[in-house]
Formats: C-alpha cells, sequence, structure tokens
C-alpha cells in the first residue's frame, strides 16, 4: 500500500497536504517515557507518519499500567516486559515505514545527551520533575523543541516549548517542588480518558511543528480538569522570563549537575515496593553471564534489554542492560543493596 494511501485523510487537511506530510516523514522525535502519555502520543506519532520516532523508558510493563496505557496487553504485564520494546513492536506492526527505535534506559545528566542526540522534538511523557528541570536545561542550550504534558486525577495540562526560551519550563516552576507536595498516579489516581486527551493534545502540537506551521502552536499553559468541566490558559508575562533562572540568567543548572538529578542515588520507585539502584562504577555484568550463574538460584528470565531473577521468597532482582537493578519485594534501600552484592555482585 503506498503512503499516498496511508496518509490520505492526513494529507486533505490543508494545514497539511503533501508539503506537511513531507516535513513529518522527514521528522525525528523522541519519546520520554513510554506510559500513560508516551503510548498514546507516540501512536498518534507513528499513525501520521513520523519518519524516526525514538522511545524512552526504564521500566516494565505492570498489571496497573493496562488501565490506561494502551499500547500493553495481559501477557506482556504478565511476563514483564520492557515498555519501550513493546510499545516499538506494535507500532512497527502499526506502521511498518517508520523507523523505531526502543531505548531501556534512565535519563540523567550523563546520559541525556546521548538519549536526545539528533532529534527534532522531544514528547514528555515522564511524570518526573527531575527529569523535566533536566530536559529544560538541555532544550535551552541546544534549541531542541519540546511538548511538556502532565496527568493526575482528573485534571491535565500541557504546554509547547520551543526551546529558546522566554518563557522555559523554569518560567512555569522556578524550583523543584518538594517531594511531599507532588501528587502522583500512584497516590491520587489517574482518568484513562485525560491521559488520553492531554497525550492526544500533545501529538496535536507536534505535528503543528514538525509539518512545518510553527504558527500555530500553543504559546499558553493549558490545565484542563476534565470531572469539573473547566479548562483554562495561562500566559506568561514577561516579567517571569526576565527573572528566571534558567532562559532569564541562563544558568543551567540542572544539566551541569548543580542541582538534584535523577542520578546517583538508590530510589525507592514510587507507589511500588521496589528499589532502584544505579549502575555500578565500571563495566556492568553481561546479562548473558548473570543469566547463566543464577540458573540455580531461581526462575530466571532473559530479555532483551534485561535479566531477572525471581527468588523463593519472591523476591526480584530485574538488571537491566544500562547497569540498573530494581529489586521487587522490597523498600529497604539497605536490604536492596545487599541482594544486589549477593547476587549481582559490586
Amino acid at each position: 500500500m503506498s503512503s499516498a494511501t496511508r496518509y490520505d485523510r492526513q494529507t486533505r487537511l490543508s494545514v497539511i497536504g503533501q508539503e506537511g506530510q513531507r516535513r513529518i516523514g522527514e521528522s525525528r522525535v523522541a519519546v520520554l517515557g513510554c506510559g500513560a502519555l508516551g503510548t498514546v502520543a507516540a501512536d498518534i506519532l507513528a499513525r501520521a507518519g513520523v519518519g524516526y520516532l525514538r522511545l524512552i523508558d526504564r521500566d516494565v510493563v505492570e498489571w496497573s499500567n493496562l488501565q490506561r496505557q494502551s499500547l500493553f496487553l495481559e501477557a506482556d504485564a504478565r511476563s514483564g516486559r520492557a515498555k519501550a520494546e513493546v510499545a516499538a513492536e506494535r507500532l512497527q506492526a502499526a506502521n511498518s515505514t517508520i523507523e523505531l527505535e526502543p531505548v531501556v534506559a534512565d535519563v540523567t545528566v550523563d546520559t541525556i545527551s546521548g538519549l536526545l542526540d539528533g532529534t527534532d522534538l522531544v514528547i514528555d511523557a515522564t511524570d518526573n520533575f527531575a527529569i523535566r528541570f533536566l530536559l529544560n536545561d538541555y532544550s535551552l542550550l541546544h534549541r531542541l523543541p519540546w511538548v511538556h504534558g502532565g496527568c493526575v486525577g482528573t485534571t491535565g495540562q500541557l504546554m509547547f516549548f520551543t526551546g529558546e526560551g522566554k518563557p522555559c519550563f523554569r518560567c512555569l516552576v522556578p524550583q523543584m517542588p518538594p517531594a511531599a507536595a507532588i501528587a502522583t498516579c500512584d497516590t491520587a489516581g489517574v482518568l484513562g480518558s485525560a491521559t488520553h486527551t492531554i497525550a492526544s493534545l500533545q501529538a496535536t502540537e507536534a505535528l503543528k511543528w514538525l509539518s512545518g506551521h510553527r504558527e500555530a502552536v500553543r504559546h499558553r499553559v493549558w490545565s484542563i480538569d476534565f470531572w469539573a468541566n473547566r479548562s483554562r490558559e495561562v500566559e506568561f508575562p514577561a516579567a517571569l522570563s526576565e527573572s528566571c533562572p534558567a532562559c532569564g540568567r541562563g544558568e543551567l543548572s540542572f544539566l551541569e549537575g548543580a542541582e538534584e538529578s535523577t542520578a546517583g542515588e538508590p530510589k525507592v520507585l514510587c507507589g511500588r515496593q521496589a528499589v532502584q539502584l544505579p549502575p555500578p562504577a565500571g563495566t556492568p555484568s553481561p546479562l548473558a553471564l548473570l543469566a547463566q550463574r543464577w540458573e540455580e538460584l531461581g526462575e530466571v528470565q532473559a530479555a532483551r534489554f534485561f535479566v531477572r531473577l525471581t527468588l523463593p521468597d519472591s523476591l526480584t532482582l530485574t538488571v537491566f542492560r544500562d547497569g540498573r537493578t530494581v529489586v521487587d519485594g522490597t523498600d529497604d534501600i539497605a536490604k536492596a543493596k545487599t541482594l544486589h552484592a549477593r547476587y549481582v555482585g559490586g
């Protein structure tokens, strides 16, 4: 089937046409996070013909994801497959003419450059303030546009940032909010239709930009309460940008590592009885070697991006190709470190 037939209903739109479709097909987009927002936005962009999609996520599919993360099935949760890998498979089946690159990795000050290099636009689907501050700095340094989206409970918001500042994300949120002040999907729940709508709006803003219609991009924060039937748009006063530490004063402190980042420290994963341990110093153990070493210790699952050991007491260690380890079954960091030393080493 020809691309002319595939995208016929899209190219008939006067705002896109053949030239806009050509631009979309030549675009390279990174989707940061393959969860509720990322799966929907990536699905729309893949079907719209974005030529290259890099799908970045550090996690695996869980049962609680199925309520809203539209690319995943029960079988994926049952086997605990890597989200980025599953998403790439499903999208490739939907559009075999585009290039999809799954990346199972954590976004940190050390990895962000490699993860976003060579892309034209980023979809923020992270649900993580530390990564957003880091992405904002990277965007300003490289003039890389990105579409912010967030959703919790029955409310969501989005904003397009050009990468040129005035405004940038830190004009909206100047400082990292205290962890206790941030509601999450794990603590407050989330409406699946709300995440689908916000992701659809993110994809729409991306397609405006990628097709060459940058004058149509939204330049205000759009906040929507889907349950209370309220929406509002917030414009940035110029004074906010002038006083902004990032785009106003040029202080890229998150990218320079001066502020709190996502790297280096063990962390209890929100909403899960699990601890993530950062990659050890030096070269990570080869996954095949770990799988072989674990054969007599419990149930072993080897996949493209990780190897997993399930112990008789239901504790699980998942070692990813980038060297991270997630220990499921405990929220005790000390215990997680002990288990890592015992079964992985270091």
